[in-house]
């Protein structure tokens, strides 16, 4: 047993990826993709899956440890099970053969392997008394390590302590508890996971926004991006000539605009 997949089955599991991998074999969406994506709103992102056939994409009914801030990064997924005694010691076995010796402190494997820009997603299958992923001290190891933050389907503890860290990060939740983690066995660490009703798979491109929770599949990515850095530059278009009044607002909140309007709309995106 491998707590993490191999390179080659990192790459099977993405395959749909064709850009940069982690040496891991994770992909790696460019930072410029993920610059763009931190101006996107959930309603944007949610469209462009929709209409690519990914229509389990999103996830409401979180806290924030930060609320209002956006976070946009690489997922590093994880998932727990139910204690059960026979595969936790299988876990802590083969957790050892791969250099994690704290076999008590499965949650802080996955910190680990931590990098600038990831977003730890992590299915506790809900639980928050005794499921608290991290308090203040793994939260600011996740933190500093990530300067993002983390998706967790389940508890967190020491709230006053995370909410502390920052700027820029914020652990979207369900509740916090003061019980530590406890009875509970990691069952691998860059698998698919569930969280709520949407699959993860390592590197995907998780955005955080108040609405909730958005699962961007790497390689839709940039099409994600492109499509939302269109809409707010014709949001800009449409308010600035219906202040001019050249069209109206029955003109410009159409699905598609008049041939002339969309003219109108190129010249003036090409001057700028």
């Amino acid at each position: 047993m491998r707590i993490q997949p191999g390179k080659d089955d990192l790459e099977e599991l993405t395959a749909a990826w064709e850009g940069e991998r982690f040496p891991s074999g994770r992909p790696r969406v460019p930072d410029d993709v993920l610059d763009v994506l931190r101006l996107a709103t959930t309603e944007e992102a949610w469209s462009t899956l929709f209409h690519s056939g990914y229509v389990r994409q999103f996830e409401g009914g979180w806290r924030e440890t930060h609320p209002g801030t956006v976070i946009v990064g690489r997922a590093v997924t994880a998932q727990f099970l139910p204690h059960r005694p026979d595969l936790d010691e299988v876990v802590v076995a083969a957790g050892a053969r791969e250099g994690h010796l704290a076999g008590d402190r499965q949650n802080t494997w996955i910190i680990e392997g931590l990098e600038q820009g990831d977003v730890m997603v992590v299915d506790i299958f809900g639980k928050v008394v005794e499921g608290t992923v991290v308090g203040d001290n793994l939260g600011t190891a996740v933190a500093t390590r990530t300067g993002v933050g983390a998706v967790i389907d389940g508890g967190v503890r020491d709230l006053h302590g995370l909410q502390q860290l920052g700027p820029g990060v914020n652990f979207f939740h369900r509740a916090a508890d003061p019980t530590p983690i406890r009875d509970v066995t990691l069952a691998g660490i860059n698998i698919p996971i569930r969280v709520g009703g949407v699959t993860v798979l390592p590197g995907d491109v998780v955005l955080g926004t108040p609405t909730g929770v958005s699962v961007i599949p790497a390689h839709l990515a940039a099409q994600v991006a492109a499509a939302s850095e269109d809409t707010r530059v014709r949001d800009v278009f449409g308010k600035q000539r219906i202040a001019e009044r050249r069209y109206t607002s029955a003109d410009i909140d159409v699905p598609t605009w008049a041939d002339d309007i969309e003219t109108d709309f190129q010249q003036w995106r090409e001057n700028r």
